[in-house]
C-alpha cells in the first residue's frame, strides 16, 4: 500500500517531519453518525460480495455490474443517460461497455431518429447475468427487512432516498419508479 503524503504548502513536497501518532479512537459519543457510517461500509462490503464472486468468473468488475443492471432496468437507454447515472468518465464507460458488447451481454444500436445516438439493450445472456447478480442481493435485502415489517421497509427506503444528493432525488425517483 502506498504512503499518503500531504503537502504542507503549495510550494513544495510534504514535510519530512513526522506528526505525533494519535492513540485514541474516534468517539461515537462525539459523533454518533460514525455508527451508521461504519454500518454502511460493512453492509456495502457484504452486499457486493456475492456478485463480486460471479463477476470474477467473467473477469468483470463492479462497473460491469452497474452497467448490466441499469441497461436491464431501462432497455433502450442512451449512453449519455448511463453516463449521467453512473457518474463515471466516458473513457471508463467505453472500456466496460466494449467488454460487455464484445462478450454478448449488451447490444448497442443506433437511435431510430438520430443515428448518432447509441441505445443500449441487454441480450438474453445479459438479462440472465443480471438476474444471477441481483438475486443474492435481493435475498440479502429480503432477509434484512423481514424482521422490520412494512414500516421498517418504508423507513429504510426513506433513509436511502434522503442519502441521495437533494439535486438528484427527483431524477433518481423517476428512474426507480419506471
Amino acid at each position: 500500500m502506498a504512503d499518503i503524503n500531504f503537502a504542507t504548502d503549495s510550494k513544495g513536497p510534504a514535510s519530512v517531519q513526522r506528526d505525533e501518532s494519535v492513540k485514541t479512537p474516534l468517539s461515537i459519543q462525539e459523533q454518533p453518525e460514525l455508527v451508521l457510517i461504519e454500518l454502511l461500509f460493512y453492509a456495502y462490503r457484504d452486499f457486493v460480495s456475492d456478485p463480486d464472486v460471479v463477476l470474477a468468473k467473467f473477469q468483470f468488475g463492479r462497473a460491469h455490474h452497474r452497467v448490466v443492471h441499469f441497461v436491464n432496468r431501462h432497455p433502450g437507454m442512451r449512453v449519455a443517460d448511463l453516463l449521467d447515472i453512473l457518474k463515471i468518465t466516458k473513457q471508463s464507460l467505453g472500456r466496460v461497455l466494449k467488454q460487455l458488447i464484445d462478450t454478448g451481454y449488451i447490444e448497442q444500436v443506433p437511435g431510430p431518429v438520430d443515428r448518432r445516438q447509441r441505445l443500449l439493450y441487454p441480450t438474453a445472456k445479459g438479462r440472465a447475468l443480471d438476474q444471477r447478480l441481483t438475486e443474492p442481493q435481493a435475498e440479502r435485502i429480503r432477509t434484512a427487512l423481514e424482521p422490520l415489517g412494512p414500516e421498517g421497509r418504508l423507513a429504510a427506503e426513506r433513509f436511502l432516498r434522503l442519502m441521495i444528493d437533494p439535486s438528484e432525488r427527483d431524477k433518481v425517483a423517476q428512474m426507480i419508479e419506471q
